[in-house]
């Protein structure tokens, strides 16, 4: 018995926007069958045990500590700005 079928072969092939052809969809149902069938072994292996995985290496991200720093003072900041007025860098308007 076929997991699938050929209509629902030919609608996932309209939904990916596929023209296939008759032969085509017999084939990938065949095809497809068979896959679905692998896929359905995985239901026979016992993971009663298993702990699951978000990644098949362990590996975790190592982030430095979040220390603040003294920033650069006002004076510092607008030292190289072009156009600067009160503390405020000064750009062009963008907007009318």
């Amino acid at each position: 018995m076929s997991r699938i079928s050929i209509e629902e072969v030919k609608h996932v092939a309209h939904l990916a926007r596929l023209a296939i052809t008759e032969e085509e969809a017999e084939m990938f149902t065949e095809q497809l069958d068979s896959i679905i069938s692998f896929a359905e072994q995985l239901n026979e292996v016992d993971t009663e045990n298993v702990e699951p995985t978000t990644h098949v290496l362990k590996m975790k991200n190592v982030m430095r500590e979040d220390v603040p720093n003294k920033g650069l003072s006002i004076e510092a900041v607008v030292k190289n700005a072009p156009d600067h007025k009160d503390g405020y860098i000064r750009v062009p308007s963008i907007l009318d």
